[in-house]
């Protein structure tokens, strides 16, 4: 699998840290997906980790995030709250998007589960809901703090034991799920909705799957993870969770098509054909026999899976360089022991010409020989280099014609 770090900020600015867990092949991505992480714990908790992964071997991308304060991400967790967690949602959603695609699938573990019923009724792209160990409601959480209420509303805020780590709790925070008391906005819900649940989970009470799937409209499904606790700790169960939502998701979803090699025309020997992977800039490169990918950076507004047209321009110049003098010296039986490419391209003024206003192209190579060489090797190689097909052919002006396919 591969897995990129993306950064987003939150609607305060801050900067909240993810990490997209995507399929080895970029072109078979179906669909993507947006992981809430449980309560104070953070996106790379194990069953985060483990259902993330598990979907993108199935094909489902999956952005999973440090919520405001917590893990990598920018902020004061004691200043958060509920409501700030579902914006945190909208606004990795909306990252998503600007990189490649919306999520059509929400999955929430524990109070993550509550943050995207909530989340998903303003994301219009959502079509699937998976809630895993979750409270029907975000005041569901209040018992945790039962024994600092009075601390809290009294003073304002006290210090809390949760997971074993002591977290600051503001009233604010109190006052905040107070507002997440019913499960009306369940009803509304226009998405399927796919609900797991532990009858030993001793956090959240299997009563709470009870109340998230009566006051859910239809479709609508329910999943006992028997045996599991609270965490999913349990590898299996992670693998299980991911495997029945990528199966149950196919239902709901129109998944993109899986553009694998099986599925490209044929192609006639030296041929090679370019699809387009998103409607930016990521483009599918194949021949007969392997598959690459072209992209722009970030910064461009491109997804950084691939290099740049340019990057691949010089990636052939500089392969073919290296294979032409490797074959010359193998032929020549002389003791190269290694051959280092590095090439630039620029456009630089053209100096040289008095009456010339505008930039020339320029590509720089630079060539390392390691190797027991006398001078006179290495220059023969260095004009070697010349030869290669790849330079011959930019340096001759090659005719393109470019016709139009009906």
């Amino acid at each position: 699998m591969k897995k990129i770090k993306l950064e987003f900020d939150n609607a305060a600015g801050e900067t909240l840290a993810g990490l997209l867990e995507l399929p080895e092949r970029i072109d078979a991505v179906a669909a993507y997906a947006l992981f809430a992480h449980c309560f104070t714990c953070g996106k790379d908790i194990a069953a985060a980790s483990r259902i993330s992964r598990a979907l993108a071997a199935r094909g489902i991308a999956v952005l999973r995030f440090d919520f405001t304060g917590l893990g990598n991400s920018d902020g004061d967790f004691a200043n958060s709250n509920f409501s700030s967690n579902v914006e945190d949602l909208v606004q990795a959603a909306k990252a998503l998007q600007r990189r490649d695609r919306a999520p059509q699938i929400l999955i929430g573990h524990s109070l993550g589960g509550a943050a995207v019923l909530s989340a998903a009724a303003r994301l219009e792209s959502v079509k699937a809901v998976v809630t895993i160990g979750a409270p029907a409601t975000a005041e569901h959480v209040a018992h945790l703090f039962k024994n600092q209420a009075a601390e809290i509303k009294q003073q304002g805020r006290a210090r809390v034991a949760l997971g074993g780590r002591e977290f600051s709790i503001k009233r604010q925070f109190l006052d905040d799920i107070e507002q997440y008391s019913s499960t009306g906005g369940i009803a509304k819900l226009n998405a399927a909705l796919l609900v797991f649940h532990s009858p030993l989970d001793t956090i959240v009470s299997i009563d709470e799957a009870a109340k998230i799937y009566q006051a859910a409209r239809h479709p609508k499904s329910f999943i006992s993870l028997d045996q599991a606790d609270h965490l999913l700790s349990k590898a299996r169960d992670s693998e299980y969770v991911a495997t029945t939502i990528a199966s149950w998701a196919s239902r709901y979803l129109e998944l993109e098509p899986d553009r694998s090699s099986a599925d490209r025309p044929d192609m006639i020997d030296g041929e090679v054909l370019i699809t387009e992977l998103n409607h930016k800039f990521l483009r599918g490169m194949y021949s007969n026999s392997h598959f690459l990918r072209a992209d722009e950076p970030m910064k461009y507004g491109g997804s950084d899976l691939g290099p740049t047209p340019y990057d691949l321009l010089l990636m052939s110049l500089g392969s073919c360089t290296s294979m032409t003098l490797r074959m010359y010296a193998n032929r020549k039986q002389w003791p190269l022991e290694d051959v280092q490419v590095r090439l630039l391209h620029e456009r630089v003024h053209a100096e040289d010409c008095v009456d010339c206003k505008a930039n020339i192209e320029r590509i720089t190579r630079r060539i390392t020989l390691v190797g027991d060489l006398d001078r006179e090797q290495r220059e023969r190689l260095l004009e070697i280099a010349d030869r290669c097909p790849v330079h011959r052919s930019l340096e001759n002006d090659p005719q393109i014609v470019t016709e139009l396919v009906e």
